[in-house]
């Protein structure tokens, strides 16, 4: 399985990004893709601001073990990983996921997975500054329970 994982301060265009993606692909009958944004609001209200901190290489050898787990799971051709890290406003993409298969199925679980894993699971620390000054984020219990799904699978 062809993989790439980009973490970055740099903003990305996730449609240039699922095109250069797709125009790769050899064998794929289907592609999922999944663009996360920064919510205007949140915990406390209008959200100004979103800060994600990465614990450099130990952040990218996780989602690569993540990818190791997808792979054995699923015949995919490709995935595609890109998170932002840094400062980030109202609207900015954050995350990209994007994954490929010769069939649907195969595509959509395993980029389902892949963010169970960015939400619950990997090595990042977030916060969002409003008008109550800057609030650390945890992920929510939904979040766990939605990655832990794919525990007994």
């Amino acid at each position: 399985m062809r993989r790439t994982i980009r973490i970055s301060t740099d903003p990305f265009d996730p449609e240039a990004e699922i095109a250069a993606f797709r125009h790769a692909l050899q064998n794929a009958g289907g592609m999922v893709s999944f663009t996360g944004l920064v919510r205007p609001s949140g915990h406390d209200g209008a959200v100004s601001a979103l800060s994600l901190q990465h614990y450099p290489g130990m952040t990218e050898r996780g989602i690569d073990e993540m990818l190791d787990d997808v792979a054995s799971r699923w015949p995919l051709e490709a995935a595609l990983v890109i998170h932002r890290v840094g400062e980030m406003q109202p609207h900015e993409a954050i995350v990209l996921v994007v994954t490929a298969s010769e069939h649907r199925r195969a595509a959509f679980e395993a980029a389902d997975l892949l963010m169970d894993y960015l939400k619950s699971r990997a090595l990042f620390w977030k916060s969002e500054t409003g008008a109550q000054g800057k609030v650390w984020i945890e992920p929510r219990e939904e979040d766990y329970a939605d990655a832990a799904r794919w525990d007994d699978r």
